[in-house]
């Protein structure tokens, strides 16, 4: 598996949802300059992650995009699947995405044993991990600035 641009931007927005999921919405301008995101490249990733159905969405003036489920049941390995499809690293190890691979025997091919363990293992950490951990993991990283959102006037 590796992490498109795509993938990193569609995690990096929903961290901002995620730390923000109080809110009634947020802007996806805001989004865009916090995550430093194209608009137009993050609102396709943001429709694409509606029709998942893990966000939702306020057309209009006051308008914006929310998670539609609690942070704490969104698993990363939910939102990367859908975004770059299978966690495998080869086709023929994947549970979902299942391909017949080109060696002559795929039981006792080594090289498949091998990639079987990697996705078995990215698999076993990115269902384990919800968007409500990350977004922890970022405010302990980054201290009291994690969500530029949260003022007091």
């Amino acid at each position: 598996m590796k992490l498109s641009v795509r993938g990193e931007y569609a995690l990096r927005a929903l961290i901002v949802l995620g730390l923000n999921h109080d809110k009634p919405v947020v802007r996806i301008q805001t989004i865009s300059q916090l995550q430093n995101i194209p608009q137009r490249f993050l609102e396709q990733i943001l429709n694409d992650l509606k029709a998942a159905g893990l966000l939702e969405s306020k057309r209009g003036v006051g308008g914006g995009y929310r998670l539609r489920l609690s942070p704490e049941r969104i698993t990363l390995a939910q939102v990367i699947r859908h975004i770059e499809g299978p966690l495998a690293p080869v086709s023929c190890v994947s549970e979902g995405f299942y391909e017949r691979c080109s060696c002559p025997n795929e039981e006792k091919c080594g090289i498949r044993s091998v990639m079987k363990e990697v996705r078995d293992a990215i698999a076993s950490i990115l269902e384990q991990v919800t968007v409500a951990q990350l977004c922890e993991r970022v405010k302990k990283l980054q201290g009291s600035h994690a969500n530029p959102l949260d003022y007091i006037i």
